[in-house]
């Protein structure tokens, strides 16, 4: 703690319990008991004021106590350090300690499987996964359609076949791992010696060495080139869907099978129709004395030609839905449904019969209408005359 000496700062990693404590490795356990009672009477939050530092540091001396009193934990931190006390479920090594599978303890621990477990099966491993964007129109959406896109991706080597060898040349037995694809280690643990086992860096996993690289591939087995698929896009994809086609992504290293290659679809936006779910939706314009009247509209689907009928007295915002104009349902049978909106125009630019013609149109209906406005001329000759 800052300020205090002789007692070590509390970083991210936790101290040596023996130099939290003030004690050496030999201490008794005596001793260790007097040095706790020191440092947690300088530490402790009643003597400190509550301060954040001190408190935090008084956990940790506590925490070494704790486990240097007990001649068992002891042992554990002299030849573990802390991981050998603080893993989870130490001190039972029951069935809490095992319970994530002893292959998870040693990846946890060693970073690679334990030997006598599942080996890992020599030979050149899957290639990565690719993706590329697509756009469609909202005729391609509802209908499908077979779309091509180009892509660079590593491709299998032409001048080695995906050995990574030389022309005349062949892969041999990796010296390191002898073919088996993995190297072997005997590691100590909290359990005593075990032996891992970890994919080969000298051959990656294949079990193979090349000595006569191929000089277009330097030895990969594959050289990076642009191809171009074509991808077939079912009915019914929305904006923002995947497609994911097999084995057509990346190929592997020296003679690996290909990954996937992931396709995201994009809607381009539709002057007409806008989609909602597999719904579409669009206007149709209709002046007033159509609505007033009742007509029948010809409107343009992605289906053809429909004629709407416009029923006398149609309002503005009337909706006509038309059944199985919309999208194709991907998980099940059927379309959705294209929903028209009567949109009625009122208009701007009458003439002075038209004018009358409504006027008389209101009179009759006793309905009030503003005066009808006149010109800039005929005011001034109202105010000349």
């Amino acid at each position: 703690m800052p300020g205090m000496p002789g007692m070590p700062e509390v970083a991210g990693m936790p101290a040596d319990y023996y130099e939290l404590l003030g004690v050496d490795r030999g201490t008794s356990e005596d001793e260790i008991k007097r040095a706790y009672r020191r440092k947690a009477r300088e530490l402790h939050p009643d003597r400190t004021g509550g301060d954040a530092a001190s408190e935090a540091l008084f956990k940790e001396v506590t925490r070494a106590y704790e486990v240097l009193r007990d001649p068992e934990r002891r042992a554990r931190y002299d030849r573990f350090g802390p991981e050998g006390v603080d893993g989870p479920g130490v001190g039972q090594m029951g069935d809490a300690f095992f319970g994530g599978g002893i292959g998870d303890i040693f990846d946890a621990f060693f970073g690679g499987s334990m030997a006598g477990g599942r080996r890992r099966r020599a030979g050149p491993s899957r290639g990565g996964d690719a993706e590329v964007a697509l756009e469609l129109d909202l005729r391609d959406a509802i209908f499908g359609a077979r779309r091509e896109v180009r892509i660079e991706l590593p491709v299998t080597c032409g001048s080695c076949g995906g050995s990574g060898a030389r022309e005349g040349t062949s892969a041999i037995r990796c010296p390191d791992c002898a073919g088996s694809g993995e190297v072997r280690r005997v590691r100590q643990s909290i359990l005593g010696q075990v032996m891992t086992a970890a994919p080969c860096s000298r051959c990656g996993g294949t079990g193979e060495a090349v000595s006569s690289p191929c000089p277009e591939c330097r030895g990969s087995g594959r050289v990076t080139k642009e191809r171009s698929l074509t991808v077939d896009v079912p009915a019914g994809v929305d904006h923002g869907s995947t497609l994911r086609l097999s084995g057509h992504g990346p190929a592997g290293p020296r003679g690996g099978p290909p990954g996937d290659l992931y396709v995201h679809l994009a809607l381009r936006p539709d002057g007409r129709f806008e989609r909602r779910g597999d719904d579409l939706h669009a206007q149709v314009h209709v002046a007033m004395t159509q609505a007033a009247l009742g007509t029948t509209v010809s409107f343009e689907t992605f289906d053809g030609t429909e004629e709407i009928a416009v029923a006398a007295g149609t309002q503005s915002g009337t909706e006509v839905r038309m059944r199985g104009r919309g999208v194709p349902h991907v998980r099940s049978r059927g379309r959705g449904d294209l929903v028209v909106t009567i949109i009625v125009d009122t208009p701007t630019d009458l003439t002075k019969s038209q004018q009358e013609l409504l006027r008389q149109l209101a009179a009759e209906r006793s309905e009030d209408v503003g005066a009808p406005s006149e010109s800039i001329l005929s005011r001034l000759r109202s105010a000349l005359g």
